[in-house]
């Protein structure tokens, strides 16, 4: 699933051609995906204007002209391309249409956004723009790492008695918005920190720097378009590099790269989900 680098990868390149930009025509080709579409979705959302394109957690946010807000949700397999683009930023032109194009954007600055999900796990809503941080999704969220609301203290107060390691910890959304199983094994492996460390035994001067290392690796992540592991592509169609940078994901096996030290990186399962890290460096 596309984790916050990717997703402010494909806002940002959606901004050129979509902010400020009035939408023609929306093509909606089935009633759902993960869930039901809102209702009258292509009625509501033909003619409007985008005034500013956000992102909160994994969510990209289009508020509209209207007083509404359009949230999508990439899913496990989900792209937003861009084509047609009259001011330059994108070279390629409209796509014969896909089985999997389930909403389609016509703009009309002659630009077309297309959203394909061959497995449908991504999402839409609508909802008036003064409810957002009451809309289901998004009111339990924590701070976003790249904010100022993410600190040392918050993370310490956040970790306070838990027991549960502190990969599982990142993972809570409630805790912070929008990390996943890639950027938080590469920040434990950044900040030497094992994922199996209890949350709330690690120091605040070890937290200090797992801050650090959780701005970096999505600094990092973004300015290389994200990671392309399967489906993932930027708005232009073009892979995210951060994948040839894994420091330990997806290295089961490889050496660890901290100089000197050589161990072979090892995998283990936590809450379901594959865990890589170092057991010489990460304590």
């Amino acid at each position: 699933m596309p984790e916050l680098p990717e997703v402010e990868t494909v806002r940002r390149g959606l901004v050129p051609v979509m902010e400020g930009a009035r939408i023609a025509r929306v093509e909606v080709n089935r009633p759902d995906l993960r869930w039901p579409f809102p209702p009258r979705m292509a009625d509501r959302l033909n003619g409007q204007t985008v005034l500013a394109l956000r992102r909160r957690s994994k969510y990209i946010l289009a508020d509209l002209g209207s007083g509404e807000t359009l949230l999508i949700h990439l899913g496990m397999s989900g792209r937003i391309l861009v084509s047609g683009d009259p001011l330059g930023h994108f070279v390629h032109d409209h796509p014969a249409p896909e089985k999997h194009d389930h909403v389609v954007f016509h703009l009309e600055n002659g630009a077309r956004i297309t959203f394909n999900d061959p497995r449908r796990f991504g999402a839409m809503d609508l909802f008036a723009t003064r409810d957002a941080d009451r809309h289901p999704l998004l009111q339990k969220l924590g701070p976003e790492p790249l904010g100022n609301a993410f600190h040392e203290a918050h993370l310490v107060a956040a970790f306070r008695g838990r027991k549960t390691p502190v990969k599982s910890a990142l993972l809570d959304q409630r805790i912070v918005a929008g990390l996943g199983n890639i950027y938080v094994c590469e920040a434990l492996f950044r900040a030497r920190i094992s994922p199996k460390r209890r949350a709330g035994a690690i120091s605040p001067e070890r937290v200090g720097a797992l801050v650090v290392a959780i701005r970096a690796v999505l600094t990092d992540a973004i300015a290389a378009g994200g990671s392309s592991l399967r489906d993932y592509r930027q708005a232009d169609g073009e892979l995210g590099y951060f994948q040839h940078s894994f420091d330990v994901y997806g290295r089961e096996g490889d050496s660890c790269r901290t100089p000197g030290c050589a161990r072979p990186v090892r995998r283990i399962v936590q809450s379901g989900r594959s865990t890589f890290y170092c057991a010489r460096c990460q304590r």
